[in-house]
């Protein structure tokens, strides 16, 4: 069986070396990259089931990486800070990374971290709970679980992993108003140890790039007290 690939990017060396003999020793195959362009040269050239990506880098910061990145790829990010402000968690979220660790960590939590977001995605490709039609079709609006594509007004339309799964789940169960907890523990897993809150986030990201891509409708409604359900144009009164 391959070895899974890890990219490391972090512009000091000791903290790459020090990663590197943790993943290694847990039998990942490791790569590295000192600067965010030297990681998006990498990123696309092959494919990594795992990326580490720090945010204090000198040419290219890790939000600008991880927001490059998301325009063409799903792989896994976990982003890697000395800084612990909620404002930065959420800048990272919000340009698509799925888990966020603040420096000085201990390897168990690394790893432990890791393990549950490659087991989430692994889940979410293999055996998602979505629809087995091959399409969901919405006013403006197509889902397509298999080929995990979305189509707004006939274009197609990048979203992040876990915002196509959000979407995808909310579509599935269009009747069901989620909580927060509910979605966090479909998309992202029981295991996950961040914040709720999260889902605001992606639900933003999703509302502005289906507005940005013509949508005539907010598909994704906020139910006060609860959370949020799907909606569309076909369902108003």
């Amino acid at each position: 069986m391959p070895k899974l690939q890890i990219l490391i990017v972090d512009d000091e060396w000791n903290m790459r070396n020090l990663l590197r003999i943790y993943l290694t020793k847990e039998g990942f195959d490791v790569k590295e990259a000192r600067t965010g362009r030297e990681a998006l040269e990498m990123a696309g050239a092959q494919s990594f089931d795992m990326i580490l990506l720090d945010v204090m880098m000198p040419d290219m910061d890790g939000w600008q990486v991880c927001k490059a990145i998301r325009e063409t790829q799903t792989v896994p990010i976990i982003m890697l800070t000395a800084r612990s402000e909620t404002k930065d968690k959420v800048s990272g979220l919000s340009l698509g990374a799925d888990d966020y660790l603040t420096k000085p960590f201990e390897p168990e939590e690394l790893l432990a971290r890791i393990h549950s977001l490659l087991r989430r995605s692994s889940l979410s490709q293999a055996q998602f709970a979505l629809p087995k039609e091959t399409l969901m079709e919405f006013p403006g609006l197509r889902i397509f679980p298999d080929s995990r594509e979305i189509v707004i007004c006939d274009r197609n339309v990048d979203f992040t992993h876990k915002e196509f799964d959000l979407l995808a789940v909310m579509a599935e169960n269009k009747l069901r108003a989620f909580s927060r907890e509910d979605l966090v523990e479909r998309i992202w897993g029981c295991d996950y140890q961040g914040e709720s809150r999260v889902v605001d986030t992606h639900v933003k990201n999703i509302r502005e790039k289906a507005q940005k891509a013509g949508l005539a409708y907010n598909p994704i409604q906020t139910v006060w007290g609860i959370g949020y359900k799907f909606h569309s144009v076909s369902e108003r009164p």
